[in-house]
């Protein structure tokens, strides 16, 4: 387990939930993250593994988190499919964290201030485990897609543009 200094809430959350997890870290400036795919290869992981997660409103006004790979783009119309909207539109940067109580780069699908729809691509059924933000910029948790789809009542669905 990581030292006490570096545990984010996300992390007492799942220790408190008795979710196995592994922490990881990864170098950064502390203003800015790096994309995704850089946070992949810095801790030495397949960026199908690593997943980013993304938040939206929908054409009802509802919010829906999604998790993707980070190396895919999130298809509007699937997405929107999935929770049961007309459509969805991206959250803009500056309504993240007062909705979340995260920044960009560094929002984890667990923890949010609401437990908001989530939805994984369904490719995260392939991983014996996946990394999500830890819910801070340079921290990413390794746990499970079962355990965390079960912590916070996600479903899946493909959900990600054909390339």
């Amino acid at each position: 387990m990581a030292k006490k200094d570096d545990k984010t809430n996300v992390m007492r959350i799942l220790e408190q939930k008795e979710v196995p997890y592994t922490p990881h870290t990864y170098p950064h400036d502390g203003s800015t993250a790096p994309d995704g795919e850089t946070v992949a290869r810095m801790i030495g992981r397949d960026p199908a593994a690593v997943f980013k997660t993304l938040v939206t409103r929908g054409a009802s006004g509802g919010y829906y988190v999604f998790d993707i790979p980070v190396a895919e783009t999130l298809d509007l119309k699937k997405a929107a499919k999935a929770v049961g909207e007309k459509s969805i539109v991206m959250l803009p940067a500056k309504e993240l964290l007062p909705l979340t109580g995260y920044v960009h780069g560094g929002c984890s699908p667990v923890g949010m201030k609401k437990l908001f729809p989530t939805v994984f691509d369904e490719t995260c059924l392939l991983q014996d485990t996946i990394l999500v933000s830890a819910g801070r910029i340079g921290y990413q948790i390794e746990v499970k897609p079962a355990d965390l789809m079960a912590l916070i009542r996600a479903e899946t669905a493909d959900i990600t543009v054909l390339e």
